[in-house]
């Protein structure tokens, strides 16, 4: 699997997006890449660091979706996602807007090589 960054569905969505509270960036990551997720990374936007694995020693296999709960006193609308898939490839995408979405799902595209994400 060859490395992907795929900004543009991510933009396309929260243009259309209605905006929430401030302080609701809880979202469900679904995998529906075909391979298993070993890590998974959410920071604020442009932060120079990712900060821990929020999968700890799970992993989100094909198929499958994960709650991603954040804190009460979470002010920050706009992340970055890191996504780390077992065989070390890895997919970013940035500035998401994580107040006008409740979900990420993830995909592969074997042809093309990229992973992208459609959002709701």
């Amino acid at each position: 699997m060859k490395y992907g960054l795929i900004a543009a569905g991510f933009a396309s969505a929260i243009l259309f997006a209605v905006p929430a509270f401030a302080g609701d960036q809880d979202f469900t990551l679904v995998n529906k890449t075909g391979y298993e997720v070993a890590e998974v990374y959410v920071s604020p936007a442009h932060a120079k660091r990712w900060g821990s694995d929020i999968m700890g020693s799970d992993v989100l296999s094909n198929g499958s979706s994960v709650d991603i709960k954040f804190s009460p006193n979470a002010s920050a609308c706009k992340y970055d996602l890191k996504v780390i898939y077992s065989d070390k490839d890895e997919a970013e995408w940035g500035d998401v807007d994580l107040c006008t979405i409740s979900q990420i799902t993830i995909h592969w595209n074997k042809k093309s090589g990229e992973s992208t994400a459609e959002v709701e």
